[in-house]
């Protein structure tokens, strides 16, 4: 349970346990994905890059302290201005860099990442302080929005319900490079924040809709881990719903959380358990938003 809470804390950017995070030994390693586009891994979430004549647009900027590095990291791959930020959604390890990047460049987002990163959170779970004006983003949209860039239709597009309430996935269609943010990982099972609008059926659907909006061959840049593929995606969306309908069919017969896990109901799914995600943190979340409580 501890570490599960140190990582909660440190992926929506509580300002304490980050300043006790050593992110000196921490490297951006950066890798050419197709096209224009870029991925950099280092602390947090991945970071998609689209480098050309016109500038530089970025996809997320991990956190604070890894700025300077990122900043040169960019630099390494081409010598041209920041031009815009986007942000997937609003946890601070996809945010934890904006106060950094918005001096260099406007940052976009989802209505709802401008909403929650001004309102901070109190709980439940870490305390996360609401972030000035100067550094949120200043330009939000609905449903979609297009940025026009290096050659590029860069387009931004928002699945209601799913990690979070703003969840925007990237889609570069001329380089066919798919910036999936956190509703794909692949770290195991996933994480869904249940408290800012979050949910596993969303998820699901969101997962279902974008593999029918995407070339099959586009290359895929997920939240955390390695670069992937539409086939990476179905089987972890399988994975997700597969999961969900067993923990669904207990729940129908008026099983507890506890006597879920009891029954180890998701033995087949032991390999997707991990130390940030565990498979009884993952029953506790799909039994929380079937039973409508917190």
């Amino acid at each position: 349970m501890r570490k599960f809470i140190v990582a909660v804390a440190v992926l929506f950017g509580s300002s304490v346990l980050v300043a006790q995070q050593d992110f000196s030994k921490v490297e951006i390693k950066v890798q050419k994905v197709a096209g224009t586009v870029y991925m950099l891994q280092g602390a947090g979430g991945n970071i998609g890059v689209s480098a050309g004549d016109d500038g530089i647009v970025i996809v997320d900027d991990q956190y604070a302290p890894l700025a300077p590095k990122i900043q040169a990291a960019l630099k390494g791959i081409a010598d041209k201005p920041l031009r815009f930020v986007l942000n997937t959604h609003w946890h601070g390890d996809h945010t934890g860099g904006n106060p950094f990047f918005s001096q260099q460049a406007p940052i976009i987002a989802q209505e709802n990442v401008r909403k929650r990163l001004a309102a901070g959170r109190k709980g439940p779970g870490p305390e996360v302080p609401a972030q000035p004006a100067n550094v949120l983003p200043v330009i939000t949209f609905e449903d979609k929005v297009s940025v026009h860039l290096n050659g590029e239709d860069i387009q931004a597009i928002h699945f209601p319900k799913g990690h979070t309430d703003g969840d925007s996935v990237i889609f570069f269609p001329k380089s066919n490079v798919l910036h999936m943010g956190d509703d794909f990982v692949t770290y195991g099972f996933p994480f869904v924040d249940l408290n800012s609008g979050g949910s596993v059926r969303g998820m699901i659907e969101a997962l279902k809709k974008v593999v029918t909006l995407v070339p099959q061959d586009v290359k895929v840049i997920p939240g955390h881990g390695d670069l992937s593929t539409v086939d990476d995606m179905r089987a972890f969306t399988k994975m997700v719903e597969d999961t969900f309908n067993l923990v669904a069919a207990q729940v129908s017969q008026g099983k507890s959380a506890d006597e879920i896990k009891k029954a180890n109901v998701l033995a087949a799914y032991s390999k997707y358990s991990g130390d940030f995600v565990s498979t009884n943190r993952w029953i506790d979340t799909i039994y929380t938003e079937l039973k409508g409580v917190r």
